[in-house]
């Protein structure tokens, strides 16, 4: 864990213990959560995990429901979300919810706990991804580096840099430095050939990370046909839609819910931005997903539902369920909405 993550888990711990957010709640808390996940799984021995915070165990999981159970919030479907901001239905607070990028473990591990306890969730999918045509580009990058001491990549034409990594510690900083470089890129293209030359270079295989760890159609068909689980569109190639032209991203919009339409047999009425910050999703893509015909769209923008979102159902916040954070104290802190509120000076849209 870096500095980052050791800071925000230390301020979560004080809004917890100093009753802050229990204060300042009534004021920031909205009226829902939509929490992401992504990974649900038994925690790996692996010293070098740099994406671990995309992936939380079975066990927390069950233990937050039954908490929120406990504690009368109404466990919900994003129809239901769609139909109380409609309606202004704001009589009990909610919490939906969400699976982004469809991995294998979601049917594993995280379907059986909702079903036990008759919890509704959303799957997000990019299409391209049970096809096994997907580039899992932030995994591939972890598997790169794991499979060798010293990375070569050229970060300016015609200049390579070379990266040490011969230690846990070491690869960590090395992966940090190259995905940050990597998502500052401003056109995806270029960090899609990156990536792959990386993998060319290091005998990586760039598909291998989708075929292993995504679902395929016949397994998302099992879970489409549970009335607890919806699919939602999350694009075609998982590509950060800001950086691309308008034609594309209408694409990657239009087909996405088409694909899953056909392979399914019902239209996606909810789309996931992937990545979904604000490098990633705006104002534009907000509008284009409108036109498009989806009912609501998440991003991945930090923050709690509040009754001002019924103008805005495509740009809708999420509270991350971070690996690195796997206490129900915390998500009770960020449930509260009071981390955003102090970060946004109690502002409760950020749709621009």
């Amino acid at each position: 864990m870096n500095l980052r993550n050791a800071a925000i888990r230390a301020t979560l711990e004080g809004l917890h213990f100093s009753g802050a957010s229990k204060l300042l709640g009534p004021l920031s808390s909205g009226i829902g959560t939509i929490f992401t996940l992504h990974h649900v799984r038994p925690e790996r021995p692996d010293a070098f995990q740099p994406n671990a915070l995309l992936e939380i165990e079975p066990g927390f999981l069950e233990t937050l429901i039954e908490y929120l159970r406990y504690k009368k919030v109404d466990l919900v479907s994003l129809a239901e979300v769609r139909r109380r901001l409609r309606e202004q239905d704001y009589s009990n607070r909610f919490v939906a919810f969400t699976l982004d990028d469809g991995y294998r473990d979601n049917l594993e591990f995280a379907w059986p706990i909702f079903r036990k306890h008759g919890v509704p969730a959303t799957l997000f999918v990019a299409s391209s991804f049970p096809e096994g045509q997907g580039l899992l580009w932030w995994t591939l990058l972890e598997r790169v580096i794991a499979s060798t001491d010293r990375v070569e990549i050229e970060m300016q034409k015609g200049v390579t840099r070379v990266f040490d990594c011969p230690s846990p510690e070491a690869k960590q900083k090395v992966y940090e430095e190259i995905y940050w470089w990597l998502r500052g890129l401003a056109e995806e293209s270029a960090l899609r050939e990156a990536v792959a030359g990386l993998c060319a270079r290091y005998n990586i295989d760039p598909l291998g990370p989708c075929k292993e760890l995504c679902m395929k159609w016949d397994e998302l068909r099992t879970l489409s046909a549970e009335p607890l689980i919806t699919i939602g569109a999350h694009s075609v190639n998982h590509y950060m839609l800001k950086k691309w032209d308008a034609d594309t991203v209408k694409q990657e919009l239009a087909e996405s819910g088409a694909t899953i339409e056909k392979a399914l047999g019902k239209k996606p009425a909810d789309f996931a931005y992937p990545v979904g910050d604000k490098t990633s999703a705006a104002a534009r893509e907000f509008s284009l997903a409108k036109e498009a015909g989806y009912e609501l769209g998440v991003t991945t923008r930090p923050g709690v539902i509040f009754p001002e979102h019924r103008e805005h159902m495509t740009a809708l916040p999420r509270v991350s369920l971070n690996g690195y954070y796997q206490k129900v104290r915390y998500a009770e802190v960020l449930r509260s909405g009071v981390p955003f509120a102090l970060r946004s000076c109690f502002s409760r849209l950020d749709v621009a």
